[in-house]
């Protein structure tokens, strides 16, 4: 069957072939335009916003139904909320034997982060996630120092046929990461069906590939951490690249916002500098890794100095911190 052409592959042709104006403009004129197919449901405790751009809109809901059935998949494996998922398996048993692909690619990759940001970034904060989340009010010196000494990231063991934690109470949570894996996996699906303008976002953290129409790259405005700032902080143009954001108004345990579910794995406490930070990266999971560690380390230095990323950053102080990339609208 021969291929259909878009209205980009005549763009193509007719640019190379030097056809004349009036030929230009007939051909536009006889071409479908691609349409956006668009479906937005609840997974992963957020809503998932799948968009796709093409010609044939029965194909593309075929798409986005096999990208929401991949991302939930995901999802049963990595979920901390789940008790059947091999997450929970691992956080109930302290090991887990036959590691499913995708948490052995999670753990794996938040090793690395972990590395990279000197412990910035760690997966098994959960205890100390926990102790703030069951309180009432605010946990005492002694009460952190005790969750604290159950954090630590090189007490993970992970092998290819099993995981396991090295110290007894130990728990881990996936939450500044596995949402971007899931949502890279969720675009992988796209494209195994042939899409290559596509945007996947979960709560604020996207994918996109390609353009939203021709010659219109996707516009992606960034949420003001505070009220008093208005809706957006600013927008910006996404071409072929993730964007995750971690915020301390996200999830905050006082009402100044100094406490707040992103925790400093060395001392027990959320850093004071950031109110929020937005990544752009190559992957979601690198962006969500890298925003959750930038408002720990309080700085942009580590975004800085690596390939293919940029970071615009809200100080308390409602000051404007941005890697030198970094190009607004």
């Amino acid at each position: 069957m021969p291929k259909k052409i878009t209205r980009r592959d005549f763009l193509k042709i007719v640019a190379v072939g030097g056809a004349a104006g009036a030929a230009l403009k007939l051909g536009l004129d006889s071409l479908p335009a691609d349409e956006i197919i668009s479906e937005t449901r609840l997974l992963m405790g957020t809503l998932i916003n799948i968009k796709a751009v093409g010609l044939d809109p029965e194909l593309a809901s075929a798409a986005i139904n096999s990208c929401f059935a991949r991302m939930s998949a995901h999802e049963s494996v990595l979920s901390l909320f789940l008790p059947s998922s091999q997450l929970s398996e691992l956080n109930q048993a302290g090991v887990t034997h036959d590691p499913h692909p995708a948490l052995l690619t999670v753990l794996k990759q938040s090793q690395k982060l972990s590395q990279l940001t000197d412990g910035a970034f760690d997966v098994s904060i959960h205890p100390l996630l926990s102790l703030y989340q069951s309180n009432k009010r605010l946990p005492d010196d002694e009460e952190i120092q005790q969750a604290l000494a159950l954090v630590d990231y090189r007490k993970l063991k992970i092998e290819e046929n099993a995981l396991r934690f090295e110290q007894p109470g130990m728990s881990i949570t996936l939450d500044g990461i596995a949402k971007g894996f899931i949502v890279d996996e969720g675009i992988a699906e796209l494209q195994n069906f042939g899409f290559e303008n596509v945007m996947v976002e979960a709560g604020g953290d996207l994918m996109v590939l390609g353009e939203k129409a021709p010659h219109a790259p996707w516009k992606i405005g960034l949420q003001a951490p505070r009220a008093e700032m208005g809706n957006l902080l600013t927008t910006l143009n996404v071409e072929n690249q993730a964007l995750a954001t971690s915020g301390d108004y996200l999830q905050t345990y006082s009402p100044d916002f100094a406490n707040h579910h992103i925790i400093d794995p060395h001392n027990g406490h959320s850093s004071p500098e950031l109110a929020s930070v937005s990544v752009l990266a190559p992957s979601v999971m690198l962006a969500d890794g890298l925003a959750t560690a930038a408002m720990v380390m309080g700085k942009l230095d580590l975004v800085e100095k690596l390939p293919h990323c940029e970071a615009f950053a809200i100080t308390k102080n409602a000051d404007v911190l941005k890697t030198s990339g970094f190009k607004e609208i």
